[in-house]
């Protein structure tokens, strides 16, 4: 899509929408691409136009996308009405810990079994995966799943009560610290300098945590859409994105993008 406006309305028909049933669960996975599997997950409040305009550039460079659909309704921005009632039924599901520091998600299970299966379906060296805001830090417990090799955790804000807080499990943080070492693997992240959201001391939490397995990316808040919808910058490669050659959110998406290929594609 050329424009987006938050009106915009994305049918998504360029992907295939499948019901995949994992762990007795099943839910929507828009499928795109060929290549080795990036598993792009939504931020809140679900895959918006913007959400699935960066699955199509991950698609368009070689690569296939698996974008579950966990909350929210599916190519549309909801206003702000629509969005709190989203992140109010988000709160109450027992597959999210919104909260929960040293903790979780239980949705990262379902999340792992989708990983084994695009891997198996789409080869490669591994999976990549993204995550965003509410499902930002999902990419760290998704690294229990062996096939899982290239994480992104853009603007991570869970746990939401505590700023410097780890939604990840301490057994799990210790497995992937000893994974990240023992394969020779990084985490890459990134936020806005002044996001209140996913804040510095998150990153310094995750660094300490992860040591120089963490690659952390901090863009200035002047990097920022101004005419996002979204005043406080926050979203780095959807909705503050500047759409244009030599911005810091392209060289973000890029860098992304190729940190995808260079890990997942076989020479």
């Amino acid at each position: 899509m050329d424009t987006i406006t938050p009106d915009t309305v994305d049918p998504l028909d360029d992907f295939e929408k499948r019901a995949i049933t994992l762990q007795g669960k099943t839910k929507n996975v828009y499928i795109a691409g060929t290549g080795p599997a990036v598993i792009v997950m939504t931020e809140m409040p679900g895959i918006s136009p913007y959400v699935a305009r960066f699955a199509r550039w991950v698609r368009d460079a070689g690569l296939t996308v698996y974008m579950p659909s966990l909350f929210g309704r599916d190519g549309v921005l909801p206003g702000h009405l629509g969005a709190v009632k989203t992140l109010a039924k988000a709160c109450i599901s027992r597959e999210f810990r919104m909260f929960a520091a040293n903790s979780s998600s239980p949705v990262t299970q379902w999340l792992r079994a989708l990983a084994a299966q695009a891997h198996k379906e789409c080869g490669g060296r591994g999976v990549g995966s993204i995550g965003m805001c509410f499902t930002g830090n999902f990419g760290l417990s998704m690294m229990l799943e062996k096939s899982m090799i290239a994480p992104v955790l853009s603007q991570p804000s869970l746990p939401m009560n505590n700023p410097a807080g780890l939604h990840i499990a301490p057994d799990e943080l210790a497995a992937v610290r000893k994974r990240l070492e023992d394969e020779d693997l990084t985490v890459r992240a990134y936020r806005f300098e002044g996001d209140t959201f996913c804040t510095a001391e998150r990153f310094a939490a995750y660094q300490e945590a992860l040591g120089d397995r963490f690659v952390g990316t901090v863009l200035p808040d002047s990097a920022a859409n101004p005419d996002s919808p979204l005043k406080t910058p926050h979203s780095v490669v959807t909705l503050h994105l500047i759409d244009e050659e030599g911005q810091p959110t392209v060289q973000a998406r890029d860098e992304i993008i190729e940190f995808f290929r260079t890990s997942l594609i076989e020479d």
